[in-house]
């Protein structure tokens, strides 16, 4: 058979799914009632959204469809790029350049017959509640926190409640998060409202590494802090391609002009090893990806979408995580619900700072912290009635009328003990609600 040939649906194709789906087992919760309608609805009705198309996704896809969903959306804004097609399976080098989603969606459509993929090539965030309201079951395969935890709050924002305040089931949609990072890798079912959320362990995800800006404005060592130095002080003095265009990873244009300044620079330091593969890599922040463990995590999380779907067994409970970088080891752990969480314990949240203390360091707080780990908070609050905006980042116009406000003191903003302070940030898909407690 030919790589790219059709699977045909032979018959008994299902029989190892039915036989899953028509009797109990030793693991089958007591709620279960076997029963071959299951099997229907899991191959015609049950709607599954997969985000991301990478490593991971490809993986998923794949697994989803061959256990017999029909019915599945994908999202990824990336497009193909060369070094991808070592571990991301469903691409050829022909579809290099072309969308991630468009592609995995048509190698799945044409391979596996009566199969729907239907491809998005955009981000999460462009899509509102009565999108995600769509789907019965979340997948994801990111290797972004910040797209994690929008997905995650937005799921939260969903979540409905009785006039006794507690969870309508109907309103809950699961989402099963899969990570990898080289031969170590997590899957992780997550119940909106009923378990540990994202944020809830928000603190797990390892740290990105930052370098001080001291050290790579006058005492550049590595390449690396070439290449940041280039990223974070020279874009912005010289704006190659246009005043308020942004860094794209992805454009080799973008790349490629950073590369040449990041190895002038180096070579008034006398630092080598700058190239172009390592530029790409400090501007994407990109981590190591194996295949086999995307593999076994995507396994993993495909494992618990039919769990969930067919309610055959009881889920994850709730987080597995898996290392073969020395043998192979797998634990499984119920993490706990933080009760002070940022998406889910719908509790304002408290910042102790004192009246002679600047709004930057409220700022720096929100982005420092491992409790929030904001990329670019937006704050505004309410003086004498009134709504004021402190200082927004994201809207240049704003930003620049706004920034005096940086270095005024708390109490010269007007801001009191109890003064609420609404955020916005870019790992939300809501504004957050601060309590101000002066000390």
């Amino acid at each position: 058979m030919e790589v790219d040939e059709p699977i045909v649906d032979w018959p008994g194709r299902w029989s190892h799914v039915r036989k899953i789906l028509e009797r109990r087992g030793p693991l089958t919760p007591a709620s279960f009632d076997p029963s071959p309608g299951i099997l229907e609805f899991l191959l015609e009705n049950c709607k599954i959204l997969v985000i991301g198309a990478g490593g991971l996704g490809c993986e998923l896809l794949k697994n989803l469809a061959l256990m017999g969903f029909r019915q599945i959306t994908v999202i990824d804004m990336d497009t193909i790029d060369l070094s991808n097609l070592n571990r991301q399976f469903l691409f050829r080098q022909k579809d290099v350049g072309r969308s991630k989603a468009e592609v995995a969606a048509e190698f799945i459509n044409k391979r596996i017959p009566g199969c729907n993929v239907t491809p998005h090539n955009c981000k999460i965030q462009d899509f509102d509640e009565s999108f995600y309201r769509g789907f019965h079951l979340v997948v994801s395969g990111l290797d972004s926190i910040v797209a994690r935890r929008w997905i995650n709050g937005m799921l939260i924002s969903m979540l409905e409640y009785d006039d006794d305040d507690e969870l309508i089931r109907s309103s809950l949609i699961p989402l099963i998060d899969g990570g990898t990072e080289g031969f170590k890798g997590n899957a992780r079912v997550i119940l909106p409202g009923l378990t540990a959320c994202i944020d809830c362990t928000l603190d797990l995800f390892p740290p990105q590494i930052n370098f001080p800006l001291c050290t790579i404005a006058h005492t550049p060592r590595l390449p690396e802090h070439c290449i940041e130095y280039v990223r974070l002080l020279l874009w912005q003095k010289e704006n190659p391609f246009g005043e308020d265009t942004s860094i794209d990873g992805d454009d080799p244009n973008h790349i490629s002009w950073i590369l040449e300044k990041s190895v002038e620079r180096a070579g008034q330091y006398g630092i080598h090893g700058v190239t172009y593969r390592l530029t790409q890599g400090v501007i994407k922040n990109i981590i190591p990806a194996v295949a086999s463990t995307n593999a076994v995590i995507a396994a993993a999380c495909a494992n618990e979408v039919f769990k969930l779907a067919t309610s055959c067994c009881n889920p994850l409970n709730n987080y597995m995580v898996f290392n073969d970088a020395d043998g192979i080891y797998t634990f499984v752990y119920e993490q706990e619900k933080n009760p002070s969480c940022l998406a889910c314990s719908n509790k304002p949240q408290r910042l102790e700072f004192s009246p002679s203390d600047k709004l930057q360091q409220i700022i720096d707080y929100l982005i420092n912290t491992p409790t929030f780990q904001m990329k670019a908070p937006g704050i505004t609050t309410s003086v004498d009635g009134k709504n004021k905006t402190l200082y927004i980042q994201t809207v240049s116009s704003i930003e620049e009328r706004t920034r005096p406000n940086l270095k005024l003191s708390l109490s010269e903003l007007g801001l009191q003990d109890g003064s609420e302070l609404v955020v916005a940030d870019s790992t939300s898909p809501s504004s957050i609600l601060f309590t101000l407690k002066m000390v």
